[in-house]
């Protein structure tokens, strides 16, 4: 809504690139209270954090831009992720990789990391939407309204109740109205967020609150797709890749569940 968040001396600090850095902070201060709360060396969960970041906004932007071929009218482009630009499954795909490879390092227990790394990533990935709101990108699709078309938020009669207006220079189709999508998923990842928040207090066995991160995620994640308005439907399947993966992620939360809690009543036998 508001790209440049403040213009000092010609130099342009970004709303996106702000809010994502605050995301990150979160994230980061997070897993290390939760590190010293499940008594884990805090300067390898500081390691694989950086690490897994560093893999993630590699791994997040060069899917977006190989989603999204059409605005990279230069090799800058390519590299301007302060204009917004991240594509959410290559950023976590990219933060795997580099947890795993980090946990592996340092000989880590990798389920319990992954508790605590889900519980970092959904509230960065909150905060993050924020910044997609500031930038326009991941718009959702047009809105079925006659109502006003001046850049802001407008409430409306119809399903999710209010839309968004997006500015002349935002990576959004300006002056129409459009789903507010980026909105839509803030608000339900501080509701998982909120949940696993719970469940990480009182879970059952390590790896349950990633698995149940797996389930919330991947439901909202499908849902959102048939709103969202920049990828578009597998021709002759009608659902995004995004849905594909969000289906997989659904599939696999139960099943990822019951070999864990196996495992642990094994290792309790």
């Amino acid at each position: 809504m508001f790209p440049v968040l403040i213009e000092v001396f010609g130099i342009k600090i970004y709303t996106y690139g702000v809010l994502v850095a605050t995301g990150a902070l979160l994230a980061y201060f997070l897993s290390l209270r939760l590190a010293k709360r499940e008594g884990l060396n805090t300067s390898q969960i500081e390691n694989t954090l950086l690490f897994a970041l560093l893999l993630g906004v590699i791994g997040g932007r060069l899917a977006y831009v190989i989603e999204h071929p059409e605005q990279m009218r230069n090799f800058i482009d390519v590299f301007a992720i302060w204009n917004g630009g991240m594509d959410f499954f290559g950023g976590l795909v990219g933060g795997v990789l580099g947890a795993i490879l980090a946990i592996m390092w340092y000989k880590l227990p990798v389920w319990k990391v992954a508790d605590m790394a889900v519980l970092s990533l959904t509230i960065a990935h909150a905060v993050g939407r924020l910044g997609c709101t500031s930038a326009g990108c991941c718009y959702g699709q047009p809105f079925p309204t006659q109502g006003v078309s001046t850049p802001g938020i407008h409430f409306s009669h119809k399903f999710p109740f209010f839309y968004v207006v997006f500015p002349e220079g935002a990576v959004a189709p300006p002056y129409t109205p459009l789903y507010p999508t980026q909105l839509m998923e803030f608000i339900g990842l501080i509701f998982i967020f909120s949940l696993l928040l719970l469940a990480h207090r009182k879970k059952p066995f390590d790896g349950f609150v990633f698995s149940l991160y797996m389930l919330l995620y991947g439901v909202l994640r499908f849902f959102l797709e048939f709103y969202r308005g920049v990828t578009p439907p597998i021709p002759g399947l009608g659902l995004t890749w995004n849905q594909v993966v969000s289906l997989l992620m659904i599939v696999l939360s139960p099943v990822l569940m019951f070999l864990l809690r196996g495992n642990r009543k094994a290792q309790t036998v």
